[in-house]
């Protein structure tokens, strides 16, 4: 039912829907309207036209019905002021009921008021098809998928991603979500892994103590929707160039977790909350960054922009992820400027956004491009443009050793001042804390592409002579920030390594400290917090001497209760005898294999009495 026909019919309806209204709550009130709004429009039509015929069906007489009832409603709207008062009335309703529940009106412009909060996430923004077809269309994007969706197998619906036909047949695999806690509005989550789980990680463990991915590959066959399998082979396919395998085996990951949550846990309401210490929980952050990460090489940022507001949302306070250090670039790549300028507003007295390089460059890059749109109002645009001028000035002043490495990522030759004034040269990037590098590192080889545009670079470079006649002037606020830049930034916190450590720019990897570096980073749990909450733990295994020789360590591997050294079980006199028999067979074998190979000898190969030969290949 189109927009015109619902609202040709409304007048008609005032009184049903005023009834409605009153006695329902928010949610359902909309929901039973639209559908009580089809069936009574049909009553509607046939009151309105006695000389439709009943036996004729709504798909041949649709059209005409509706010009007819077109015709009628626009007569007696004209005459009749008490129906345009009623039909105001149920505009104000439905007005109110939506502001009760938190959504946004849509203004004629298009525009959406801030009445959301910050870390509303939608649905339908959550799934990449939808942003793809804004830009190719659907049918360039669904193709011919449609004949085929019709005899697909039952599948349970989700948010986070679509189940594939080439999946294994989903069935329980031992994770669920408890609610833990309930605190101010807040509701506290975690994943707990049931005993048959538990089991099935510690096989997970030892195949990855073994260094071998064909074991993962093993247990996956056994255990397909295994999350941590699944995240750590996948990043062993992306190191293969297999991304689209890396990309499916991090969905389906995504599918198993989302198929455990509890019942009242919501995706989009921003209240919901996962403490990164439980090792259970850390599998959910993970596969939705690495999904996230795919994403934006696909080039859907306005979907990964979606999905990292929902890390974020799960835990805003300590971010365990540091996607801080993201949010901006997705927010310019989405071209979502306002949500970017928002954030900051918002933000910045509680978090101090400011002293972030990102935001601080990000921030004035999205004001810049907000004065360029030409929507907006003569008075918008001049706030716009002073509000991005202020900011871009006072980044360049707190991080100056931004600016060279983001013009040669660019391409961008310096003019003479710039390049010899010692403020943004080679001393500015020697004299800042390893944190401090790290930070500048990672921002500029990730959003250099944003700054190439001829007109953002001529606004930057006329941003940077201010600069420094502000330097050469020896303004306050340029030795104040060099202090700040001293006291701060001396050690980075483990959040920012992590991220740095899963985002792989190179720039940024290479500034890590050796004490991140030097030990095992796997990829189902990279620098795992130190004050992690266990729920269980792994049995101990049986620790062996470590002077074993290396056909010990052979047999071993046959046979796992193998002891050469006789310590054996005394569990009972029967079963030390058993092991003493055990360890003495398996002695004998021994020596006679060190005896055959003792005897092995080596013949040398026959010798050719025509070295040259006569050219043919047998």
């Amino acid at each position: 039912i189109t927009n015109d026909e619902s609202e040709d019919e409304l007048p008609s309806r005032e009184e049903r829907a005023n009834a409605r209204l009153g006695e329902q709550g928010a949610g359902e009130g909309i929901n039973e309207g639209a559908v009580t709004e089809k069936t009574e429009g049909g009553d509607g039509q046939r009151d309105g036209e006695e000389t439709e015929q009943p036996d004729q069906t709504s798909v041949s007489s649709n059209k005409p019905r509706k010009k007819k009832k077109k015709r009628k409603t626009k007569k007696t709207a004209a005459g009749e002021t008490q129906e345009d008062n009623n039909l105001e009335d149920i505009d104000s309703l439905l007005e109110k009921i939506e502001d009760t529940n938190g959504l946004s009106q849509q203004t004629q412009s298009g525009i959406i008021a801030d009445s959301r909060p910050l870390l509303y996430v939608e649905h339908r923004n959550l799934n990449p098809e939808n942003e793809l077809k804004r830009y190719f269309g659907a049918r360039a994007v669904l193709g011919d998928q449609r004949p085929r969706q019709r005899q697909r197998q039952y599948v349970r619906s989700t948010w986070l991603t679509a189940p594939k036909n080439t999946w294994p047949r989903y069935s329980k695999t031992g994770i669920a979500m408890q609610l833990v806690d309930t605190r101010r509005g807040v509701q506290y989550f975690t994943f707990e892994h049931h005993r048959e789980y538990q089991q099935v990680q510690f096989k997970f463990l030892d195949a990855v103590e073994s260094m071998d991915p064909n074991n993962i590959v093993l247990l996956l066959q056994m255990n397909p929707y295994h999350v941590d399998s699944l995240l750590q082979l996948s990043d062993v396919c992306r190191m293969q160039e297999d991304q689209e395998m890396a990309r499916d085996l991090i969905e389906r990951a995504l599918y198993s977790l989302e198929c455990a949550f509890h019942p009242v846990f919501s995706l989009t309401s921003g209240t919901c909350r996962l403490d990164y210490r439980r090792p259970e929980n850390r599998a959910f952050f993970l596969a939705l960054f690495k999904h996230l990460i795919f994403l934006e090489k696909r080039g859907c940022p306005r979907t990964a922009l979606e999905f990292c507001k929902l890390i974020l949302s799960l835990d805003p306070e300590n971010d365990p992820l540091c996607v801080l250090l993201l949010i901006d670039f997705l927010a310019l790549r989405a071209r979502e400027y306002s949500f970017l300028t928002r954030m900051f507003q918002e933000w910045e007295s509680h978090r101090n956004l400011s002293q972030l390089p990102n935001f601080a460059f990000s921030v004035p890059l999205a004001y810049f491009f907000l004065s360029r749109q030409e929507e907006c109002s003569e008075l918008e645009l001049s706030q716009a443009r002073e509000r991005a001028t202020q900011l871009i000035q006072l980044a360049l002043i707190m991080f100056p050793s931004v600016l060279m490495p983001l013009l040669d990522h660019c391409s961008v030759q310096p003019d003479a001042r710039v390049a010899s004034h010692p403020f943004f040269g080679l001393n500015a990037q020697i004299s800042q804390p390893p944190a401090l590098n790290q930070l500048t590192a990672l921002y500029v080889g990730r959003t250099h592409a944003l700054w190439k545009d001829a007109a953002v670079m001529a606004w930057l470079e006329t941003n940077v002579h201010e600069v420094l006649h502000m330097v050469d002037a020896r303004d306050p606020l340029v030795e104040e920030s060099e202090h700040r830049r001293k006291m701060r930034y001396q050690s980075a916190p483990r959040n920012i390594y992590r991220h740095v450590i899963l985002s792989e720019m190179k720039e940024a990897t290479a500034a890590l400290p050796l004490e991140v570096t030097s030990q095992p980073v796997m990829g189902f749990d990279p620098l795992p917090p130190l004050d992690s909450i266990v729920s269980y733990t792994r049995p101990e295994r049986t620790t062996h001497p470590p002077n074993e020789s290396t056909l010990s360590l052979f047999f071993r591997s046959l046979l796992p209760n193998f002891n050469l050294q006789g310590d054996m079980r005394h569990n009972g006199d029967e079963e030390a005898g058993a092991g003493q028999d055990l360890n003495q067979g398996v002695n004998r074998l021994m020596a006679a294999m060190r005896d055959m190979l003792a005897n092995i000898q080596f013949q040398e190969p026959p010798r050719d009495d025509n070295p040259e030969g006569d050219g043919d290949w047998d």
